[in-house]
């Protein structure tokens, strides 16, 4: 009697093997798969540890390498144009990220509803960022222009303001850049919100409509808190898309003027390719990487505290 039941129970606890389609199935995937994972790791993956590696040597491309050890994170870190780019980065991050956000939730819930017609006001409010950023920031660097000729400042002669200088100014060129950035992040943003508004239940609305609600009540107490989440997500994307801008920068100002615009990858840039100090720029690279994981898991943290 016990030998059978003790038979019974280690067949029944024996562990059934994955189904043969199955196990085919996650192979196909993994073969489609392969052609992308492979150009990700030529083009990004490798890259990033020889550029870690490149960190601790003084890169002399005819003379040999010369290790250096920690020299090239003390002299970026320590530069005064390396801290500049940085102060311009996180305020640019976070002009940009408040603009758009603020812009993006009100064309949402402007243009949020089943209509027809919406899709085709979606599609167009959309196109600015399906339109490459070199194009888009040429056509701005066209309207930027300083004269009273230039596009903006016609228009701002229509009220009889005076002509700006806009990128010519060091008091104005980075708020010029974060202007454009704005026009472009805040259709992004709006199509995200978008995709959360649907998960809101609308019987809560007629609820609260029944109840006397306002329209500024229904959306503090219902509309954002169920967006909570959307939030989360956006100042994600926003703080890695904030710190790693680079070629609105580059060709609208190229940090100027008297780097009064200048960001961490244009800095980077002109250390490694203009300065040659290939060095010293990779190992401003990996401290932009240092900066950018901890920002997104202080994000996520923050975002897990929340919820609990």
């Amino acid at each position: 009697m016990t030998p059978t039941l003790t038979q019974a129970r280690s067949r029944s606890v024996t562990p059934r093997r994955r189904p043969k389609k199955l196990r085919q199935g996650t192979l196909i995937a993994w073969l489609f798969l392969a052609p992308a994972l492979l150009l990700f790791l030529y083009f990004k993956f490798i890259p990033m540890f020889v550029g870690l590696w490149k960190s601790f040597f003084k890169v002399q491309t005819f003379l040999g390498d010369e290790w250096v050890g920690l020299d090239n994170y003390r002299t970026i870190v320590t530069d005064s144009d390396f801290a500049s780019a940085m102060w311009h980065s996180v305020v640019l991050a976070v002009g940009t990220t408040a603009g758009s956000l603020v812009l993006g939730l009100g064309f949402a819930l402007l243009i949020e509803g089943p209509a027809k017609y919406l899709w085709f006001v979606r599609t167009a409010a959309f196109l600015p960022v399906v339109t490459t950023m070199a194009a888009v920031a040429e056509v701005w660097r066209i309207m930027f222009h300083p004269a009273d000729t230039g596009m903006l400042n016609s228009v701002l002669g229509w009220f009889a303001v005076d002509p700006q200088p806009f990128l010519a100014s060091e008091h104005s060129s980075l708020g010029s850049i974060m202007l454009m950035s704005i026009w472009r992040g805040t259709p992004y943003d709006m199509m995200i919100f978008l995709a959360g508004l649907v998960g809101v239940d609308r019987t809560l609305y007629e609820a609260a409509a029944v109840d006397g609600a306002s329209t500024w009540h229904r959306l503090r107490h219902i509309t954002l808190p169920a967006l909570r989440p959307v939030f989360w997500i956006l100042f994600t994307l926003a703080a890695i898309r904030g710190l790693r801008v680079f070629v609105e920068v580059y060709v609208l100002t190229n940090g100027g003027p008297n780097g009064s615009s200048e960001v961490l990858m244009t800095l980077i840039y002109k250390l490694g390719f203009q300065k040659n100090e290939l060095g010293v720029a990779s190992a401003g690279g990996i401290v932009l990487f240092a900066v950018t994981l901890v920002l997104t898991l202080l994000t996520q943290i923050l975002r897990r505290r929340q919820r609990t």
